[in-house]
């Protein structure tokens, strides 16, 4: 290896980059620029990855937390051999290509995490660094280290100032990750400006005040500087890195420290300039010198050589290990294990009933012993969500010793351990969360109270958008929790989580519907589910008169129908409400009127039937109907129709007991009745 090599390969990446950018007339130039030399170091030297498997499971992961620089991650994937060809490139930014302007997992071979919102990609290296420790400590043995990887992500000034940012990296201090390092492209320009109007903190002293290590590179293009800080990191072991790079956006070019070359094509004249300045030929466009290409290629013959090499020590490991063996293939290929769900609880009728936040708290622990994939936590909350994993470990260092805490797992402290306490961090849980699910291995839930979902709103969008499969645990759903108050009682947010494409939200009536509803969270593979629960008791429901809780796999169903099958009026309802709602309906029939009442937990699993079934629910000729929820109304509209009406809460809430709340705000059967009574009328 030659040093006018390397700088070859550099400028490759540089100005494929730059050309990609140039090209759409769109996008983000100045990072790529700056962070090449830095990229190519890490890639080319100590980062394990094999572009004909990007799925390897022992592969290092990248994260490229500042998505706007994804032409640099681009020009990356193409040179060192993933399946990402000239075409694509040449349509970055472009309706259909595999370029998009940020990077998407799962749209674009190599990419792990979607990324652009600033600080979620750092986020989401924590939970994959999480996910790497809990592993191995579960799955090593001596002498059959199978699981041994490393977590890196590249973050930016603007990642850093992302309150997210410090959420997760403190937890990760904490945690002594010692095999994540974030590599800090600081280059002090962001958008609008330089950050000196800002961003004045020291950042260094903020990571190591974390419980970092920290390493400097004064020169973002002294190649044997950031190699040592990359072996420096390599070699601390109980503490996670922060390499700080000193480097210039948009060097080379007239932009180079102005934020101009931020988030703008740096213009035809000036990547001419940047070019001549820096030694690049000024055609053609897209040049890859061919000693460039085979350098960077090695990458194919070294991931084949690492990927081989964990073959055979699998091999090897399930010969030692055979159930051990059998039990982490099947969880990093997400395959879940026969007979996972035989142990989950039907639970009896009851008046009185119980919350559903008990009785998930119940399947849970039900099913933790036969789903080793299932892993997660609160943010300080496991005794009010009831999210604790009974005998399974509190995940933390060994030394680390946990008070004695209400709610804490008592089966000791260790990586290995399935408890995740995230303190009160939720929106770094949410992308924690997420890590967890894009590395591999684990289904992994998030807790909190559902008015607290707002904090996470970010990383949940992001789920969706990537596919994750990653489980929200929402409890104390309604103004019904009482007397917190309106700060703590959800109205809007059901509504908003409804909005979000591709995000299951499952609003369980009782005990049994809340059983199914953690069949329908652990079987969905391609999206996130939301769990939304009650802290007060609900009436557990005789399934012996009313339809099996199974029905709310359908989204929708007929808890109760009128005599003959003909109602003249639709109740509908969610969790709580649905008690009120039956006992209404019982009232409405003593007078005669023939009802349906209809549960409705989840809007998406009901809008995936087809339309015939959809309308045996809910008959198009049936236009009196009543939707009872604790919540604010809209997008009701749609299940009720022209000539309906809903029951909703289109204010906040009060403090006072829940019962008091409940009634004043009008869910009484009297208040049901009389507004069901009104559209017969009508």
């Amino acid at each position: 290896m030659t040093a006018e090599l390397d700088q070859q390969c550099i400028d490759t990446i540089r100005f494929l980059s730059v050309d990609m950018v140039q090209k759409a007339d769109s996008g983000h130039p100045g990072m790529p620029l700056g962070a090449a030399p830095t990229a190519y170091v890490l890639w080319t030297r100590w980062l394990h990855y094999y572009p004909h498997n990007p799925q390897w499971p022992n592969r290092d992961r990248f994260v490229l937390s500042p998505g706007h620089a994804s032409a640099l991650l681009y020009s990356l994937l193409h040179l060192t051999g993933y399946d990402l060809p000239m075409d694509e490139i040449k349509q970055f930014r472009e309706w259909g290509s595999k370029t998009p302007g940020h990077p998407e997992r799962g749209h674009t071979p190599g990419v792990e995490v979607t990324t652009g919102p600033l600080g979620q990609g750092a986020a989401n290296a924590v939970g994959m660094a999480m996910a790497e420790a809990q592993l191995a400590a579960r799955y090593n043995r001596p002498d059959h280290t199978v699981i041994d990887h490393r977590t890196y992500a590249m973050v930016s000034d603007g990642d850093l100032m992302e309150g997210i940012a410090s959420e997760a990296a403190s937890l990760a201090g904490h945690l002594k990750l010692g095999k994540l390092t974030f590599i800090y492209d600081d280059n002090r320009v962001t958008l609008s400006a330089g950050t000196d109007i800002t961003f004045s903190e020291d950042r260094a002293a903020r990571f190591q005040a974390y419980g970092w290590h920290i390493f400097r590179v004064e020169d973002g293009n002294d190649l044997a500087a950031i190699n040592a800080a990359l072996q420096a990191a390599h070699d601390e072991t109980e503490r996670p890195s922060f390499i700080v790079v000193r480097t210039h956006i948009g060097y080379g070019s007239p932009e180079q420290d102005s934020f101009e070359s931020h988030g703008s094509p740096l213009g035809v004249a000036n990547v001419l300039k940047t070019k001549q300045k820096l030694g690049w030929p000024e055609e053609p466009s897209f040049l890859i010198p061919d000693k460039a290409l085979a350098h960077l290629r090695e990458a194919i013959e070294r991931g084949a050589r690492d990927e081989a090499a964990w073959n055979n020590l699998m091999s090897t490991y399930a010969k030692a290990f055979p159930e051990l063996s059998a039990e982490l293939q099947r969880s990093l290929r997400g395959e879940l294990p026969s007979g996972w769900d035989e142990a989950i609880p039907t639970f009896p009728a009851s008046a009185k009933g119980r919350a559903t936040r008990d009785a998930s708290g119940d399947v849970m622990n039900a099913i933790a012993s036969r789903l080793p994939t299932l892993s997660g936590g609160s943010a300080d909350l496991d005794p009010s969500t009831k999210t604790v994993l009974k005998g399974f470990g509190d995940f933390n260092p060994p030394s680390v010793q946990g008070d004695d805490l209400q709610g804490s797992d008592k089966g000791g402290w260790s990586y290995q351990g399935r408890n995740i306490h995230y303190g009160i961090r939720e929106h770094a849980m949410g992308a924690i969360v997420n890590g967890l699910a894009a590395h591999g291995g684990f289904i992994p839930y998030g807790a909190t109270f559902l008015i607290f979902s707002d904090y996470m709103r970010p990383p949940m969008r992001l789920a969706a958008l990537s596919h994750l499969h990653v489980i929200h645990v929402f409890t104390h759903d309604s103004i019904g929790l009482g007397q917190d108050g309106p700060t703590h009682q959800p109205v809007e947010q059901l509504a908003n989580l409804r909005a979000v494409p591709n995000l299951t939200v499952i609003r369980p009536a009782d005990a049994n519907e809340t059983a199914e509803a953690w069949r329908v969270a652990v079987e969905t593979r391609d999206r996130p589910v939301v769990l939304v629960l009650t802290r007060q008791a609900v009436p557990t429901l005789d399934r012996g008169r009313y339809a099996a809780a199974d029905g709310l796999r359908r989204g929708a169903y007929i808890l109760s129908d009128a005599p003959n099958g003909k109602p003249q009026l639709i109740l509908l309802a969610s969790g709580s409400e649905v008690g009120l709602i039956v006992a209404a309906a019982d009232r409405l029939q003593e007078e005669g009127i023939a009802v349906r009442c209809v549960s409705m937990p989840s809007w998406e699993l009901f809008e995936a039937l087809p339309k015939a079934e959809r309308d045996a629910v809910l008959p198009p000729s049936v236009t009196a109907r009543l939707a009872v929820e604790l919540g604010v109304s809209q997008g009701w509209d749609r299940y009720v129709g022209a000539h309906g009406d809903m029951l909703g809460v289109e204010r906040f809430g009060a403090s006072a007991p829940g019962e008091i709340v409940v009634r004043e705000y009008g869910f009484t059967v009297d208040n049901v009745c009389a507004r069901a009574k009104a559209l017969l009328v009508a």
